[in-house]
């Protein structure tokens, strides 16, 4: 009977876990910043991204990191929060698109 019970009570500590785990989820933000990075290295290898241009970049997806683990950091990430920090990448793509595309290449 006891086992019966520490199986039973090990599972909802695991079923906890996994839900908790996916409230702090953000997928999209997560796969967008990856396309984000790959952009910026691509950049860089093909030289249309001066390594200051990348520097630059590069805070700014730091800056999308931190907005992301701080709307993390109650356990539930709002819509509002998913919000801004949709925009703040938004924002970080167009930069990337305009440092590429500037005439600016490295040396």
């Amino acid at each position: 009977m006891a086992r019966i019970v520490s199986i039973l009570l090990t599972a909802m500590f695991v079923l906890a876990l996994g839900i908790s785990v996916s409230a702090q989820s953000t997928p999209s933000v997560d796969n967008r910043q990856h396309r984000q990075q790959k952009r910026i290295k691509q950049g860089v290898k093909n030289g249309s991204l001066t390594k200051k241009e990348a520097s630059k970049l590069e805070a700014g997806q730091a800056k999308t990191r931190k907005m992301e683990r701080k709307a993390k950091s109650d356990g539930t990430v709002t819509a509002e929060e998913r919000a801004k920090l949709q925009h703040r990448e938004n924002k970080t793509s167009k930069k990337i698109y305009h440092q590429k595309h500037d005439n600016q290449t490295r040396p």
